[in-house]
């Protein structure tokens, strides 16, 4: 009769052990599809802001222009023209990061560093541990307890 009782614990242990392995994955799954939606929707506010800083920067830049080219025809001074000549890469620069294919370029670039030179992507002082954090996180609680009691007795 023990037999019997413990092999229905352990085939119910077995059960359970499954599914619970199994909601872990599913659990997992879904926290990164969610991670990857949200990095889309960064990814998608990124390039809204560059067009939208595009359009400022084009409006600028063509009303500044048409400005300095009637002065540079009136005055017969062409030096007028010359704040343009940076101001053309900066909007050209943002036009080709609004509408270009400068978002695929840098993506491409950071899986080259992702590949070869993974030496920059180590963060400083390695990666956090858990025994790290718990002893800051002691370490801290013991400065507030002591901050409170120096702060009591001068009170």
């Amino acid at each position: 009769m023990g037999n019997f009782m413990g092999k229905a614990l352990d085939e119910s242990f077995n059960k359970n052990k499954k599914f619970m392995i199994e909601m872990q994955s599913i659990q997992l799954e879904r926290q990164i599809h969610m991670q990857d939606q949200m990095r889309q929707r960064m990814q998608a506010l990124q390039v809204a802001r560059a067009r939208e800083l595009f359009y400022w920067w084009a409006a600028f830049y063509t009303v500044g222009l048409v400005g300095a080219v009637a002065v540079a025809r009136r005055t017969g001074r062409r030096t007028a023209l010359f704040p343009f000549f940076p101001l053309t890469f900066i909007v050209g620069y943002q036009a080709d990061l609004a509408y270009g294919n400068k978002l695929e370029r840098i993506r491409a670039e950071a899986e080259h560093i992702m590949r070869s030179e993974t030496e920059l992507l180590e963060p400083p002082c390695g990666v956090p541990t858990t025994s790290g954090i718990d002893a800051a996180r002691h370490k801290l609680s013991d400065e507030q307890r002591y901050t409170r009691k120096v702060r009591d007795v001068y009170m």
